[in-house]
């Protein structure tokens, strides 16, 4: 069976987590007998075999950024010929496996890994081309054969978003996690040369500025930190001008009123930050929206606890009182996921936080919790094979 997986990430160009999810769902399919997976990625050449990398057209240079997504997407359609399923991933590949499978008469599966429906903020990040991504991810959506949910919370949501698919077809399948490279790595000399301090109690988040990951809240929420605390912040690529500012003059008010405050812009490699995680008394996860959220599952991994909103498939992830806390929000309703108390969300974020640093020896118990979870319900063989067996049901 020749399964083309399409997406925008693969590595080494991954800054979310579905091209985490790509890269360890492509690794375990091949892994499978009588499974040839080939690769149709963004960006610059592999060398990894099965793989075929595809640049933006030159002449589409100067177009919105989502007119330039279709325009790689139909660069590979034509490739995509021989296969015997196409599996797309984001609305940035979904239109090139909807064509796809029109073209060539084989089905397309799309993963769920977000919803436009659920970001309408991205529209101050593609202006008139959320418009453009918004229709390729419904007519994606609605032409699939199988759509894979990572959460039954994210079920719901490509459910309630888009109402004319048929339930039948959409299934859950949660991310996963590889145990082995995401694992407790002690090295307080690194540590200190990220500038953090492995002597003193710290509170880590981890994830891209946008207003889906909640950093803005959080960094809120973190003045209520007793003043021994360290905050560190691997955090970067802004969605938008307007949300960098609004997160560097948040910081600049912590940063005038305590110490310890901790901010690494660039991707670090994984090692530095399996380094970092291990070092911290506790993670945040502060989304608004979080179809599952596989920082939750590398934190846990790395028997970190987790302080997290109990939102989307966040709750299938992280047991409250067991592997970490839960905080709970009331949300607008209007694809937003905005608090409809931000004051009240904010301070429940920073007593969780605040409680989670007050005893070192109960946050580790859930950290170490937390990894058992990791280890025994989000390994990637297991996700590999319930996704051959959709693909087997579907043709």
């Amino acid at each position: 069976m020749r399964i083309d997986v399409l997406s925008k990430e693969y590595p080494p160009e991954v800054y979310g987590g579905a091209g985490v999810h790509v890269a360890e769902l492509v690794r375990a399919l091949r892994g499978l007998a009588d499974v040839e997976a080939r690769v149709r990625c963004f960006g610059a050449p592999r060398d990894e075999p099965g793989t075929t990398a595809y640049a933006e057209p030159a002449d589409l240079a100067k177009a919105n950024a989502a007119v330039r997504t279709l325009g790689v997407d139909l660069a590979m359609v034509d490739d995509c010929a021989g296969a015997d399923l196409v599996h797309s991933h984001t609305w940035y590949a979904n239109m090139a496996g909807h064509l796809a499978s029109l073209l060539h008469g084989i089905p397309h599966v799309v993963t769920a890994h977000s919803l436009e429906p659920m970001r309408p903020w991205k529209a101050e990040q593609l202006g008139g081309g959320y418009a453009l991504s918004s229709w390729a991810e419904r007519t994606s959506y609605e032409g699939a054969a199988g759509v894979v949910a990572v959460s039954a919370a994210m079920r719901d949501d490509v459910l309630r978003s888009y109402p004319s698919v048929d339930p039948a077809r959409v299934h859950v399948v949660h991310n996963g996690i590889d145990t082995t490279d995401w694992s407790p790595a002690v090295d307080p000399d690194r540590v200190r040369e990220l500038g953090v301090d492995p002597d003193r109690p710290s509170v880590i988040f981890v994830g891209r500025i946008t207003r889906q990951k909640g950093l803005p809240l959080f960094l809120r929420a973190a003045a209520t930190l007793p003043p021994e605390v360290q905050l560190v912040l691997c955090a970067g690529a802004p969605d938008t001008p307007e949300i960098l500012a609004e997160v560097e003059g948040l910081v600049d008010d912590l940063r005038a009123t305590r110490d310890g405050v901790v901010w690494i812009a660039e991707m670090l490699p994984r090692p530095d930050v399996v380094r970092l995680l291990t070092a911290a008394t506790v993670f945040a996860c502060p989304s608004i929206y979080e179809p599952l959220g596989i920082v939750n599952l590398e934190a846990m991994a790395c028997e970190t606890a987790v302080v997290a909103t109990a939102t989307g498939g966040i709750p299938e992830v992280v047991v409250d009182g067991e592997t970490g806390w839960l905080v709970p929000i009331e949300q607008a309703t209007d694809g937003t996921g905005t608090p409809l108390d931000p004051e009240r969300y904010v301070a429940d974020f920073g007593a969780a936080l605040v409680d989670a640093v007050s005893d070192p020896e109960r946050a580790r118990a859930r950290g170490k919790a937390g990894r058992e979870r990791a280890i025994e319900h989000f390994s990637w063989p297991a996700i590999a094979e319930q996704t051959l067996g959709i693909y087997r049901s579907l043709l």
